[in-house]
């Protein structure tokens, strides 16, 4: 154990669930091992608590650092709305910069209010669709955080979020008056979308989805799902926390065509500032100022400022080509040392959010079994890489020869009748979520 395991062992005994966020668990990467604390993050580098240098091959900031950590530019903003005040009695000019900004790359939007955090920003979403029509139902696809409008699904009979994100969301404290009140359906799966327009018909106040994650839309998908809400007055709300800013400056669904009611964005929007935000057309945005959605965090400069120049970055150094281009790298490096070592994996997600699973039964083994091998040689990784601006081809290089290395030691493994997982070093990675002792 280094510091950082040490570390974790006593955050679990003062901290519920041992860290603020589920995929920050060590146990769902390398349990017993995974270095779990930062001492230094830059570019694409880290340095855990013991010195040791690791090149993040992940999940780089579980999404939020396009340009890699602590990139100069954007933090110099935040610096410099630090030395003017970072909170005040009035409100930072900011607001209306980032607005207009936003607003500006999507045409179709009216208005824009702000969060902190991606979930509560969904909540804001769902909470202003329910005001604006009066309605109560919402038909939900892909994840959306842990807020109660949400893990609500999971008060019927059996698990319906397990199979769109994740297994084991017991909805322990949601209250039981919530049941129904949403939804699930699955993405490219048109005919289940409309069964659930027909069986409540006349209720649903909104549609809440992700535009796109790990699928591209097929067979016009979106248009139909677009032109039904639209038939029906119901609001249609496009997730962008996950996809947002990386097809293109602004919504990935102004790379797919089709614009939405609301918008919700995160994430890469601020890289690794605290910041997010809903945008939507006028007169359904209205609609907040009938309910009440107020926090004073919501109103603090520094994210605002990071934001402003994070996104005015972005289409500075065209981010999204960039990590097109990382993404294709690590895809067809995957393929290659597939092709080679004779390792079956299944490749999915768009390019800049690329991921692959392993084509055996046992696939959690094999994959705590390839993040062992790839921190021992320096990276930290697992079955996807989320591509930012620091990503450059002497890293990817070095990164997919290590892939190789490992993929060759799973071949050997497997043509000897080795079982993988007698070969951990702990336990096997967690894959969704379980209670922690």
């Amino acid at each position: 154990m280094g510091r950082g395991q040490e570390l974790y062992e006593q955050a679990k005994k003062i901290i519920p669930g041992g860290t603020q966020l589920l995929s920050k668990r060590p146990e769902m990467w390398l349990p017993d091992l995974w270095p779990a604390y930062y001492s230094k993050a830059k570019g694409c580098e880290v340095w855990d608590l013991d010195g040791n240098h690791y090149y993040d091959l992940s999940i780089m900031g579980v999404g939020a650092n396009v340009f890699g950590y602590a990139f100069d530019e954007i933090d110099e903003a935040a610096k410099t709305a630090i030395d003017y005040g970072g909170m005040c009695t009035l409100n930072a000019p900011e607001e209306v910069e980032v607005a207009e900004t936003l607003l500006k790359l999507h045409p179709w939007a009216g208005m824009v209010r702000y969060a902190k955090a991606g979930g509560e920003a969904m909540t804001m979403a769902a909470r202003i669709a329910r005001a604006y029509t009066g309605k109560d139902i919402v038909l939900v696809c892909g994840y959306h955080g842990w807020h109660d409008w949400y893990l609500a699904a999971n008060l019927v009979q059996g698990d319906p979020l397990a199979d769109v994100h994740l297994k084991g969301l017991i909805p322990a404290g949601v209250p039981r008056g919530l049941a129904g009140t949403n939804r699930i359906f699955h993405y490219n799966k048109i005919e289940e979308f409309m069964e659930l327009i027909q069986e409540n018909k006349g209720n649903i106040a909104a549609v809440i989805m992700e535009p796109i994650r790990n699928d591209y839309p097929k067979d016009g998908y979106l248009e139909m799902i677009r032109e039904i809400t639209q038939k029906e007055k119901i609001v249609l709300v496009f997730d962008e926390i996950t996809a947002g800013f990386r097809l293109c400056p602004g919504g990935s669904h102004l790379a797919l065509g089709i614009n939405p009611d609301i918008a919700v964005f995160g994430k890469a929007m601020t890289n690794g500032y605290p910041l997010s935000a809903v945008i939507g057309r006028k007169d359904i945005m209205q609609a907040a100022q009938e309910t009440f959605i107020s926090s004073t965090f919501w109103t603090e400069r520094i994210a605002l400022a990071a934001a402003l120049r994070s996104i005015q970055c972005y289409q500075k150094y065209k981010v999204h080509e960039a990590l097109e281009a990382v993404g294709g790298k690590v895809k067809d490096g995957w393929m290659r040392i597939c092709k080679d070592t004779g390792v079956g994996i299944r490749i999915s997600g768009i390019l800049p959010l690329i991921h692959f699973e392993f084509d055996y039964p046992e696939k959690l083994v094999y994959k705590t079994y390839f993040t062992q091998e790839m921190l021992k040689q320096g990276f930290l990784a697992a079955t996807g890489v989320y591509a930012s601006l620091m990503h450059t081809d002497k890293i990817i290089d070095s990164y997919l020869e290590a892939c190789r290395k490992v993929f060759h030691q799973i071949k050997v493994c497997h043509d000897r009748g080795i079982d993988l997982e007698s070969q951990l070093s702990g336990p096997v990675c967690h894959s969704g979520f379980e209670r922690l002792n």
